[in-house]
C-alpha cells in the first residue's frame, strides 16, 4: 500500500466527531498532513495537520490553543494566509489543526523563477507576512506574529482566476508552538529550517519580524537563481551557524551570471541578508516600497493594476494577472440588460474558469467615488414558501455614504445554485464596475472577500435547495426577504461604522 493512501487503523474514525481522514498528503518535520472530509459541511474537503508533539501538560495545551487561535484570526486578515478552521487533539494527545484544502504546487517545485513572475509572487509573499507582523487584535490587546520558518515548501501557489497566481502562507504559529515544546521535552531550545534561519534565531535569542526579513532574502535568492546565498561543507547545525554568523552570502551575479537583475533588486535582497537585524529593512512596507518602484520603472512590462490607485481589484495590493486585466478591460455590456444603474450576478469565464460575479452600472462620478471604500457583504437565505436568497454587497465611503448592492437569487434556479457554489469556492468575487454614460465601458474592478463561516453556508444553502420541493412562489419570498433587508442595513453601517481602520472588509 503507498504512503498516500495509508491511513493509520487508530484513526479511521471519526477525529472531534467530525472530521473523517482520507489520505496523507505531505510529510515534514513538524508533522502530517492529511485529506480529510468535513462530514458536518457535507463532505466538504478540508485538511488536517498532526503535529508531531504530544501534549505533556496543561500549560502545553494551553499554549498550542492560544497559538492556533491567533492563527486562526490571522487567517481571516488575509488572502495569502491559509485558512485555519479548526483545532483540536486527538484521542494519542497529538495536536491538530484543519485548514482550508487547497490544490496548488509547492514553491520549491517552481523555482527557479522568472523575474516578472518573481515579483508578482514575492509581493503576494510580502502582504502576507506584513499583515502577520501588524498582529491581530484579541480582546484589545494587538499580537504581532513571527512566521519563524518561511521557506519554499511552506509558500503554496495555487491556480486562481483572477490573479492567475496566488500565493498562500503555511504553518503560521507553528515553528513558535514547537520550539516551546521541544525546549519543554529535549532542552533544545532551537526549531526552524537551517538554511533559512537568521542568526538571532540560531542563536535562541528573542526574535521579531526581522528573523522572518532575513529568511526572506534567503527565499529570494533562491526563487532567483535555484541556489541558496551560502555552500556549507555538510549541512549540520554548526556548518550552517558559521554561514549565517560569518560567512558573506555569495553574490546573485556569481551564482547566475546571466540573470539580468536590476540593482535595486539586487540591493534589497543583500540588505534582507544582513547579520544584524538593524542592518536590514525594518519592516515589509520597505520591502514593499522596492518591489512597487520596480514594477514602475525597472520592468514597465510587469502587469499593473486596473485602475490607477492604491485600491487595486483586491485589498492589500494584490494585482491582476495580465490575461485578466485584458479580460476585464475588454468585456462589453451585456445586450439584455438595460442601460440604467442595475446590478446583478453573472458568471465570468477565465482561464481558470467560471467565476461568480457581480456587474453594475453607475455613473463614472459615483464609481470614482468608490475607489477606496469598505467593502462588506452578507446573505440571507430562506427555504419557504420558496428557496430564495439575499445577497448584498456594500460599498461604504465615509464622506459619500453608503452604496447598496442587493442581489436576489431564486435557489431553485440550477444556474444560481452553481453561482453560489462557485462563491463559496473562491471566497470572494469581482465587482466590474461599467459606466452609465456612453460608450458604457468597464473602468474599475473591485472585489469583496467572504469570510470562512459565511462560505460554509453558502455551500449547505446550495445542497439544501437541491432537495427542497418545487415551489412557484418566489415573489412571496423575495418580498419576505425585502423586509429583512431593511434590518440588515442598519447591521451591516453600523458594523462598518465601528471598524473605520479597514479599506476592505468582509461578513462576519
Amino acid at each position: 500500500m503507498s504512503q498516500s493512501a495509508f491511513i493509520p487503523p487508530h484513526m479511521k474514525g471519526l477525529l472531534a466527531n467530525r472530521y473523517q481522514l482520507k489520505q496523507l498528503i505531505g510529510r515534514g518535520g513538524m508533522g502530517e498532513v492529511f485529506l480529510a472530509h468535513d462530514v458536518l459541511l457535507g463532505g466538504t474537503p478540508v485538511a488536517v495537520k498532526f503535529l508531531t508533539q504530544t501534549f505533556c501538560s496543561a500549560k502545553m495545551q494551553q499554549d498550542f490553543a492560544r497559538e492556533a487561535m491567533l492563527s486562526a484570526a490571522l487567517s481571516q486578515k488575509s488572502l495569502h494566509i491559509v485558512r485555519a478552521y479548526d483545532y483540536g487533539v486527538s484521542a494519542e494527545g497529538k495536536p491538530f489543526y484543519v485548514m482550508e484544502y487547497l490544490n496548488g504546487k509547492s514553491l520549491k517545485d517552481l523555482i527557479p523563477i522568472p523575474l516578472p513572475q518573481f515579483l508578482t509572487l514575492t509581493r503576494q509573499i510580502c502582504l502576507g507576512l506584513q499583515c502577520a507582523h501588524q498582529g491581530v487584535n484579541i480582546d484589545g490587546k494587538v499580537y504581532p506574529l513571527v512566521h519563524r520558518d518561511i521557506k519554499p515548501v511552506n509558500i503554496l501557489v495555487i491556480p486562481d482566476p483572477i490573479l492567475g497566481q496566488l500565493i498562500k502562507i503555511l504553518d503560521f504559529g507553528i515553528a513558535k508552538f514547537i520550539n516551546y515544546a521541544n525546549t519543554l521535552s529535549t532542552s533544545r531550545g532551537f526549531n526552524g529550517t537551517l538554511p533559512y534561519c537568521s542568526p538571532e534565531q540560531l542563536e535562541g535569542s528573542e526574535i521579531d519580524s526581522r528573523s522572518d526579513i532575513y529568511s526572506l532574502g534567503v527565499m529570494m535568492f533562491e526563487m532567483l537563481t535555484g541556489a541558496k546565498p551560502w555552500q556549507p561543507e555538510t549541512d549540520l547545525f554548526g556548518a550552517w551557524y558559521k554561514a549565517h554568523n560569518f560567512e558573506a552570502p555569495r553574490a546573485i551575479a556569481t551564482v547566475n551570471p546571466q540573470l539580468k537583475l536590476p540593482p535595486q533588486l539586487n540591493s534589497l535582497i543583500m540588505a534582507c541578508l544582513e547579520k544584524k537585524p538593524s542592518d536590514r529593512p525594518q519592516n515589509m512596507a520597505e520591502i514593499l516600497q522596492v518591489l512597487g518602484n520596480l514594477e514602475q520603472s525597472s520592468c514597465q512590462s510587469l502587469p499593473k493594476p486596473l485602475a490607477a490607485t492604491d485600491n487595486s481589484p483586491f485589498s492589500g495590493g494584490t494585482e491582476l494577472s495580465p490575461i485578466l486585466k485584458t479580460t476585464f478591460t475588454q468585456l462589453t455590456w451585456p445586450q439584455n440588460k438595460p442601460i440604467q444603474e442595475i446590478v446583478f450576478p453573472h458568471d465570468l469565464d477565465t482561464p481558470q474558469g467560471t467565476l461568480a460575479a457581480l456587474w453594475l452600472m453607475l455613473p463614472e462620478q459615483e464609481i470614482q467615488k468608490r475607489v477606496l471604500c469598505q467593502r462588506y457583504n452578507q446573505f440571507i437565505f430562506i427555504t419557504s414558501p420558496h428557496p430564495m436568497m439575499l445577497w448584498v454587497t456594500l460599498l461604504y465611503n465615509r464622506e459619500f455614504g453608503p452604496k447598496w448592492l442587493p442581489c436576489y437569487l431564486d435557489m431553485q434556479n440550477p444556474h444560481n445554485q452553481t453561482l453560489v457554489y462557485s462563491l463559496a469556492e473562491y471566497g470572494r468575487y469581482p465587482l466590474i464596475c461599467f459606466t452609465l454614460e456612453p460608450p458604457h465601458n468597464c473602468i474599475n474592478v473591485l472585489s469583496s472577500h467572504i469570510a470562512n463561516t459565511q462560505r460554509q453556508r453558502l455551500k449547505l444553502w446550495v445542497e439544501k435547495s437541491k432537495t427542497l420541493p418545487k415551489s412557484d412562489q418566489s415573489v412571496l419570498s423575495k418580498n419576505l426577504l425585502k423586509q429583512q433587508y431593511k434590518q440588515m442595513q442598519s447591521r451591516m453601517l453600523h458594523h462598518l461604522t465601528e471598524k473605520p481602520q479597514f479599506v476592505a472588509v468582509s461578513s462576519t
